[in-house]
């Protein structure tokens, strides 16, 4: 994808700021990992604001999920709120989980020079979760008063 066209994406502001939460925490972790002092506070306030941020939003996500599950009679899952499974165009889903992937990466990479970047991880999950709460389309929950195919059982 390229990233001079993300603005036609829906929800795009949504990837931005993963890539940039995910960059940030890049920018700051791997350096205080590798023993750069002055890099150490700023690497676990990054990794603490992104996590704090991440808690509300995901609330917000189940909520603005559970909605339209209710009015709209959407049927929601796990697999396609937080990783987008059948929800999200191609393009969306490659730079959301991509970031969510890099992440992890950075992570497994610095834990040992700077464990609060454990938290980080669930900021780019939670930004997969507000997208799809937000943009993503999900298949109709039959009605049960149309005739149609019953499940057996």
């Amino acid at each position: 994808m390229n990233l001079g066209r993300l603005e036609e994406l829906p929800g795009h502001r949504v990837v931005v700021a993963s890539l940039a939460g995910t960059g940030l925490f890049a920018v700051t972790a791997i350096p205080a990992a590798a023993g750069v002092d002055p890099f150490k506070l700023p690497a676990a306030v990054v990794s603490l604001a992104l996590f704090v941020v991440s808690i509300p939003l995901s609330f917000l996500s189940l909520a603005r999920a559970a909605v339209r599950t209710a009015r709209q009679e959407d049927r929601i899952t796990v697999g396609s709120l937080f990783f987008l499974q059948g929800s999200a165009p191609r393009p969306v889903r490659r730079l959301l989980l991509g970031s969510l992937l890099a992440a992890l990466a950075v992570t497994v990479v610095t834990v040992s020079g700077e464990p609060f970047g454990v938290l980080q991880p669930v900021f780019p999950l939670a930004l997969c979760a507000w997208w799809a709460a937000c943009y993503g389309t999900f298949p109709r929950i039959p009605d049960p008063d149309q005739p149609g195919p019953r499940p057996k059982g």
